[in-house]
């Protein structure tokens, strides 16, 4: 799961990389939490567009009450299921998520640390996305999941699907069938770039609910 990335770019370098006209003013953070705002880039009329969103498609559990709050459901772990599919298979509901970096926490329980990790040569890249509209918080977004390849291995069984700056239009435009086809991939070892620190994997005072990984 990926559960924290960081855009510590400009809204019009982000813009400058993904082709949109006019930057979008946001209110999200360098560090990107479930349950936050952060930015994604999708296509309105054939043109990239900019929007402010939520991290995260409301989840509200059976065993919940009714004033709880729901949980972010932030991971996509397969396209072809029930609560994906009907999004996957439609281009419009598709997007990119800017990243410049990922975390994973790493080392023992209770004083695990941050591994951050990037794709070389690459400024700012786009992580594979579904969007759509929620009664509860507006417009959201959850990124797709795939197994990791061997430069995460040591820190995570899981990682982000990465998209190379040519594939962003196959991503929102392409068939179900070659969205699914990214899920299944294996993104090239020798372009990760790993950075261990010793930053507390927790800093904040009130951390988001535990996001769910469907």
């Amino acid at each position: 799961m990926c559960n924290l990335y960081t855009v510590r770019k400009s809204a019009a370098e982000v813009a400058a990389h993904f082709g949109v006209a006019n930057p979008v003013l946001s209110n999200a953070g360098e560090e990107v939490y479930p349950g936050c705002p952060g930015v994604v880039v999708r296509e309105v009329g054939g043109k990239p567009l900019m929007q402010s969103m939520v991290w995260g498609f409301p989840l509200r559990l059976k065993t919940m009450s009714p004033t709880a709050k729901p949980k972010p459901v932030n991971n996509i772990a397969d396209l072809r299921k029930g609560m994906w599919i009907g999004l996957a298979r439609k281009p419009e509901w598709r997007c990119l998520i800017p990243v410049t970096a990922f975390a994973e926490a790493e080392g023992p329980k209770g004083s695990k640390t941050r591994t951050w990790f990037s794709v070389k040569d690459e400024p700012v890249f786009a992580w594979a996305g579904l969007w759509r509209e929620s009664a509860e918080w507006g417009p959201v977004y959850s990124g797709v999941m795939t197994e990791c390849n061997e430069a995460i291995r040591p820190v995570h069984d899981r990682m982000p699907v990465l998209l190379h700056r040519g594939e962003y239009d196959r991503w929102l435009h392409g068939s179900f069938d070659d969205v699914v086809a990214f899920q299944e991939r294996c993104f090239p070892d020798a372009l990760i770039q790993m950075d261990r620190t010793s930053e507390l994997w927790v800093k904040r005072k009130a951390e988001a609910s535990a996001p769910a990984l469907l």
